[in-house]
Parts: C-alpha cells; sequence; structure tokens
C-alpha cells in the first residue's frame, strides 16, 4: 500500500527534526506507544528553561519564579486549546506523573467519596491495566468498609470494539461512571467514544484514557462530551514524568486531587507545551494519515505471512477495506516462535518492537505478543524492512 502522496514530503521534513532517529540510522525505533521520541524543538525548550530561568514555580516572588508559575498556567491554557476544550473557564488541567497517576487520582479523589452500597462502575477490564486497577482499587477498599460496588465489565464485540447496544443495557439509575479508552494499546483501534454520551445519558459521567491517542490522532473536547481525559506526556513527544487530568467539572464535584502538592515537574510540563505546538504546527490530522497508512501497509504484508496471526478486528487487515484501520499499532504473534523471542530476533536486525503482554486486563490476551507501534518519525522503508524480516522467518 502506498502512502499518501501528499505526505511524502511533510514526513521527510518531520523526520529529520528527531535527532535520537537521524543519529541512528541503522536502527528502527517501532514503538511508540510505549514511548515517543521527542523533538528538537522540545529538546530546546527545556535546555532554554533549565539554562536561562529555571526556578519553582508559586514558590517565590523573583522574577524567575513568577515567570515559572506563569508558564505553568499557560500550559494549562495551552493544553485546553490543544484539546478543543469548549468551556476551558469551567474545566480544569491537573498535571500528573503520567495517565496511571491521573485514572488513579480520579478513582480514590473524585468517584470513591461519591460511591454508596449498591453503585455501579462500567470498567474496560480488555484495555491497558491503568486503566483497569485503579477502579478495582476503589472497590476493593470500599468492600473491606462493607461498601459493595459492583465493576461490570464494558461489552466487546466480535471486532473489539465496544458494544453499544449491550451497554446500554447495562446502564441503570446505579451507574456512577463509564471508563473507557480512546485508542486501544494493543489492537490500535479508534473505540469512537464520541458514541458514549448518546447512550449515557446526560447524567452519568464518563473518564478516557486517551493515553494512545493525544499527539497521535485528533482529540475534540467539544465533539465528545466526557468528563475526563487523562494522557501521558511521555508518549506524546514531551519528557517522561508527566501527564494531565483534564476535567469537565460538569457533572459530580470539581475534581481537585487529594494531599498537599509539592513542586512541579516544572521542565516535563515546560516540554509538553512544546510538544503541543509542535504537534499543532504538523497537523495531528496528518500524523494520523500517517500512521494509519503506515500501519495498514504492515497489515497488509501480514496477511500473507500463513506463521502469523494478527491480532484484533481480522476485517482491518487488507490495505483497501472500507473497515477501520488500525492508528499506527499492529500486534501479532508468530504460531510457533514465542514472542519473547522474536522480539530478540528483531532488536538483532535494529528493529525495536515491544514483545510482552503489554499492561492488558485479564480479559483480553493471554499469549504474549509483539506489538509494533508506529508515528510520525517512521518511514515505508522501515515498515518493508520489518516485513522482509518477517517474510524471512516465515520461510523457515
Amino acid at each position: 500500500m502506498a502512502v499518501p502522496s501528499d505526505l511524502i514530503g511533510w514526513h521527510k521534513r518531520l523526520r529529520e527534526q528527531f535527532p535520537i532517529i537521524t543519529g541512528n540510522p541503522d536502527v528502527a525505533y517501532l514503538d511508540s506507544a510505549a514511548t515517543s521520541q521527542k523533538p528538537q524543538a522540545v529538546l530546546d525548550a527545556v535546555l532554554a528553561y533549565l539554562s536561562t530561568g529555571n526556578a519553582n514555580a508559586a514558590r517565590g516572588t523573583y522574577p524567575w519564579a513568577n515567570r515559572t508559575t506563569a508558564r505553568i498556567e499557560h500550559a494549562r491554557e495551552r493544553l485546553c486549546r490543544f484539546l478543543d476544550d469548549p468551556e476551558p473557564r469551567r474545566s480544569g488541567v491537573h498535571f500528573v506523573s503520567g495517565a496511571t497517576e491521573g485514572l488513579r487520582a480520579i478513582a480514590t479523589d473524585w468517584l470513591a467519596p461519591q460511591l454508596r452500597d449498591g453503585d455501579q462502575i462500567i470498567v474496560p477490564f480488555a484495555d491497558h491495566a491503568a486503566n483497569i486497577e485503579p477502579w478495582l482499587e476503589v472497590v476493593g477498599s470500599l468492600r473491606r468498609l462493607g461498601v459493595r460496588v459492583q465493576a461490570r465489565p464494558m461489552p466487546y464485540d466480535a471486532a473489539f470494539d465496544y458494544e453499544i447496544d449491550r451497554l446500554a443495557d447495562m446502564l441503570d439509575e446505579r451507574t456512577r461512571l463509564i471508563v473507557a479508552t480512546q485508542v486501544h494499546h494493543v489492537y490500535g483501534n479508534d473505540m469512537n467514544v464520541h458514541r458514549l454520551r448518546a447512550v449515557a445519558g446526560p447524567h452519568i459521567p464518563i473518564c478516557v484514557d486517551a493515553a494512545q491517542a493525544v499527539g497521535h490522532v485528533p482529540v475534540s473536547l467539544a465533539g465528545a462530551d466526557v468528563d475526563f481525559l487523562v494522557f501521558s506526556g511521555h508518549k506524546t513527544m514531551a519528557l517522561p514524568g508527566t501527564g494531565a487530568v483534564w476535567a469537565g467539572n460538569r457533572r459530580g464535584p470539581r475534581f481537585a486531587p487529594a494531599g498537599w502538592h509539592g513542586s512541579p515537574n516544572t521542565a516535563g510540563i515546560i516540554s509538553m507545551t512544546a510538544a503541543l505546538d509542535w504537534l499543532d504546527a504538523a497537523g495531528t490530522e496528518r500524523i494520523a494519515r500517517w500512521n494509519t497508512a503506515l500501519a495498514a501497509r504492515l497489515t497488509e504484508g501480514l496477511r500473507w505471512l500463513p506463521s502469523f496471526e494478527i491480532l484484533g478486528c481480522q476485517g482491518s487487515l487488507a490495505a483497501g477495506t472500507p473497515v477501520q484501520q488500525r492508528v499506527g499499532i499492529v500486534t501479532f504473534r508468530h504460531r510457533s516462535i514465542s514472542s519473547n523471542d522474536l522480539g530478540f530476533v528483531l532488536a538483532a536486525e535494529g528493529l525495536m518492537v515491544r514483545a510482552d503482554g503489554h499492561c492488558q486486563g485479564d480479559a483480553g490476551e493471554k499469549t504474549a505478543s509483539v506489538r509494533v507501534s508506529l508515528h510520525v518519525y517512521n518511514s515505508v522503508d522501515e515498515v518493508d524492512r520489518l516485513l522482509a524480516v518477517l517474510a524471512d522467518i516465515d520461510h523457515t
């Protein structure tokens, strides 16, 4: 499958902006769902801050401290614009260390105090463990106090998408939260969370894990009507150790993480602002088109290799299918070689993939697999190189 011709020059210009990519021409980094690489503009922004105005935010009144405080407030405003927040004056942005901490803060600090005996929440048990364990932790803690809350499984259809009709039948006046994922971290499909509000009605809050969506596909809060959106900065071309919780504050109490909060990860927050600027300039719609085209090229090649099993919707494997293609994530297994061994073989060829269970919940895959996760710095040649190695393995 050919990639969109109008993106070829665009991609070349963007790829050249990643020093770790251009500095390692013999290596294909194919693990962006774990963490993304950083463009030079992000690295420059962090270095400039640390070398010209490093200070603690909200702790002093001298110029460097005041500028740092202002930059963090600007980061909140910038994030709201990036997410197309329709009501930024009502909503709140809270910086956290990553999606896992953010989801746990919502579970323990916002949800738990509202739950009563007999309530239920909807949890996607085939998604990432970070979007499962915090909710189960709250259910378990309340059970020890004699409060019985049911965590009911989000239903999936045969294409590994949420089954909206079945979900609608599960909801009632005791449903306190629906938890979902925007882009699945194993199957690579957009879970179409914009459909949830129609079945949830006007009162049930919705929390979305967007760790594999922000920076990969266009994200518009104006069209989703969700209550929480959480993501990790390091998967969005920012530094490790930062992330954000966006809270709409339209249903239930206003979200505020509990406890005393120490010094923020200022360099990480500044890197996130720079990353959002870079992503906006690159165009998330074009990034999504590029990543989807590369994933389609990979699935089209893999489906002709009988030794390999591709996970997820089987109707979306062909490049020309009308079924929704994977958004830059393709996961597969060899039918006789273990995924860990396959990962070592690929690493020896300079192909950096992830080979394990991918932190998927108990309702997901039970056997380890190889995940290829692509981003804007990946090339057609890298996908073809991977396919050539897999074809050699298939023929042995």
